[in-house]
């Protein structure tokens, strides 16, 4: 199991028979090395901000036609259709507003 030490700068690994501090775990993950997964609880593993939450849109019939078509022109189902464009659309409208703030 992984867990941090009282001190929070040193990772114990799984099977509890290793220590590294922080800093060694960064290196090791900068290098790409394997020797981090004996610190990862890949079962308790989280990822912030990513739980999915369902929405309900009604869409007039002549719009999911062109969403549908669009979708099987990509290869891509539907719904990941509207997930990358609405990313797309939230991420040029963050950039434009952080543009104009900074002006």
């Amino acid at each position: 199991m992984n867990r941090q030490s009282a001190d929070a700068q040193v990772m114990v690994s799984r099977d509890g028979k290793r220590t590294i501090t922080a800093e060694e775990f960064d290196r090791l993950f900068d290098e790409g090395s394997d020797e981090i997964e004996d610190f990862l609880d890949w079962d308790n593993a989280r990822r912030p901000g990513l739980v999915p939450k369902r929405v309900n849109v009604d869409f007039p019939a002549w719009m999911v036609q062109a969403l549908d078509r669009e979708a099987s022109h990509r290869g891509i189902p539907r719904q990941a259709l509207i997930k990358m464009w609405l990313a797309d659309k939230l991420d040029e409208h963050a950039r434009r507003a952080a543009r104009n703030a900074a002006e």
